[in-house]
């Protein structure tokens, strides 16, 4: 048995996992898997649409390191390390490409929309006098809250 033939396995295996996640939507956003770029990681909404559109490709990509190095530990000799080598070229081009892809659907989201100010009673400067019902809610004591 050839441990090269190993690291397509396992890593075609996680990347499989990580690309059916984020095709099917389940991949919450998170400090370790999926596409983790800065147009992705702007807001839960742009990371699961990043991560939906790359999901298919980073899948197949892991299919692919799968099936190779299930196929490399049939064989032996130089014959396992150049399948092997070829299976995880072919999975880290394909993700790589499925991440490139997924970034882009994120950049394309529009930008959230800020919350607005909460607005300020009439009368109220935010200076905390109890006027605007801070009295209210704290009683008699304003001074404990920085009124005066």
């Amino acid at each position: 048995m050839s441990l090269v033939a190993l690291v397509p396995l396992v890593v075609g295996l996680l990347l499989a996992a990580v690309g059916t996640l984020g095709f099917l939507e389940r991949l919450p956003r998170n400090r370790f898997g999926g596409v983790r770029t800065p147009a992705t990681l702007r807001d839960d909404e742009t990371f699961r649409v990043g991560n939906k559109v790359a999901g298919l490709p980073v899948a197949v990509g892991g299919g692919i390191g799968v099936v190779g190095g299930a196929v490399a530990l049939t064989l032996t000799g130089a014959t396992a390390l150049v399948v092997a080598l070829v299976a995880l070229a072919g999975l880290a081009v394909i993700a790589t490409a499925g991440g490139v892809l997924g970034h882009r659907a994120a950049e394309a989201m529009p930008e959230p929309m800020p919350q607005p100010a909460p607005e300020l009673p009439a009368g109220c400067a935010g200076c905390q006098c109890g006027g605007c019902g801070i009295a209210k809610s704290v009683g008699a004591n304003v001074a404990g809250v920085g009124g005066e």
